[in-house]
């Protein structure tokens, strides 16, 4: 009798399991599902792309933000903004600064779940440009930062954005190009896939291991690895009231941001997003550019990672004002070297000017 059940019980958990693997297996968005989501909504438009004949597994290597992130942020000091009274409608850091071309650029991050190290990397380039006034155009290596940050997670595995600015303030990161160029000392050298149907690039497989940490530029760059480094100078989490991100984009330009992605987002061709249907894939990373409205309809711009052939070439949009799948409560960025007098500044002395005397914390060093 016993023998019974428990042949019962272990063919019932096979065909369980069994079915687990073969659901698994099963392309995550289907024609129906994309057909419900334009039904159910006006916003955006859904549509088919590369990700309808991939896995749920294979859709969720690609989201490399680790829920710890989430926690990291926390305790980063906010940078609180005094927010001017007349906010434009309408803001793209493409237009505000055009001799910065890296605002323009969308990059790929292949087979890889490095999201969080490209949000970050796209950001500071663009950051570097707009302090130094268009005078230092560099495109930052998220090779460098993704195969060498220790800290910063597990690689092609997923990784921590706060922990991503934070090796740019600490470590420095070196210039890098994209995919197959030779530009910068270490460009990234994982191949730029198809994430859509029509595309131009060969499909992307099964995710890439992590780049091997080489602290090595290219043969054909002629600055050694050490003195190509830039660095930043004071991280930062921005407070999540849409004024106070406004103002942010609109003082230092681009920040990286991370949000919670559904089965539904991959299927994003155009409009503005709102989670309609579908399940948690896992943490994605991006880079936030500007805002405005679109059909009475308040959005932010971001460019994603996936390439030129994704969403509106490349960029989405996604409703602004009610922290959309957690967008406005996890964004980061830093100052860097180019900012001010070569990362200082001066402040008036004698009036407490913005409370700044009445602040001042201090220790003393244990010797040894």
């Amino acid at each position: 009798m016993h023998l019974s059940i428990c042949f019962i019980l272990c063919v019932g958990l096979a065909i369980v399991s069994s079915r687990d693997v073969e659901k698994s297996k099963r392309p995550l968005f289907s024609e129906n599902f994309i057909s419900h989501i334009n039904s159910a909504q006006s916003k955006w438009k859904a549509g088919p792309n590369k990700f309808q004949t991939w896995t749920k597994s294979a859709v969720k290597r690609l989201m490399g933000v680790h829920k710890d992130h989430f926690i990291q942020i926390k305790n980063l000091d906010p940078i609180v903004h005094e927010v001017p009274n007349d906010l434009p409608t309408n803001f793209d850091a493409r237009e505000q600064w055009p001799n910065c071309p890296s605002i323009k650029e969308v990059r790929d991050q292949g087979s890889c779940g490095s999201c969080w190290a490209f949000g970050a990397v796209e950001a500071m380039s663009d950051r570097i440009c707009i302090a130094s006034k268009g005078s230092k155009i560099v495109h930052i290596s998220a090779e460098d930062l993704v195969s060498c940050c220790k800290l910063c997670g597990s690689g092609c595995n997923g990784g921590f954005p706060t922990a991503a600015w934070n090796h740019y303030r600490l470590t420095g990161l070196v210039t890098g190009g994209n995919y197959n160029s030779s530009e910068g000392c270490e460009p990234y050298t994982i191949a730029a896939c198809d994430h859509h149907v029509n595309g131009t690039k060969q499909p992307c497989g099964d995710e890439q291991p992590t780049p091997h940490c080489t602290h090595k530029c290219i043969s054909s760059y002629s600055t050694p690895y050490e003195k190509d480094k830039h660095h930043g100078k004071s991280v930062y989490s921005v407070r999540s009231q849409q004024e106070q991100i406004q103002t942010e984009l609109m003082n230092n330009g681009p920040v990286e941001a991370s949000f919670s992605v559904y089965s539904d987002f991959p299927t994003y061709q155009s409009g503005v997003y709102q989670h309609t249907a579908g399940s948690f894939l896992g943490g994605h990373a991006v880079k936030i550019l500007g805002w405005g409205v679109e059909n009475s309809t308040p959005y932010w711009l971001v460019a994603n990672s996936w390439n030129e052939d994704w969403g509106e070439k490349g960029f989405f949009k996604i409703i602004r004002g009610s922290d959309e799948c957690g967008i406005e409560s996890s964004i980061v960025a830093a100052w860097n070297e180019d900012w001010g007098e070569k990362g200082f500044f001066k402040i008036i002395r004698g009036s407490d000017e913005c409370g700044i005397e009445s602040s001042i914390v201090a220790g003393e060093p244990k010797l040894d």
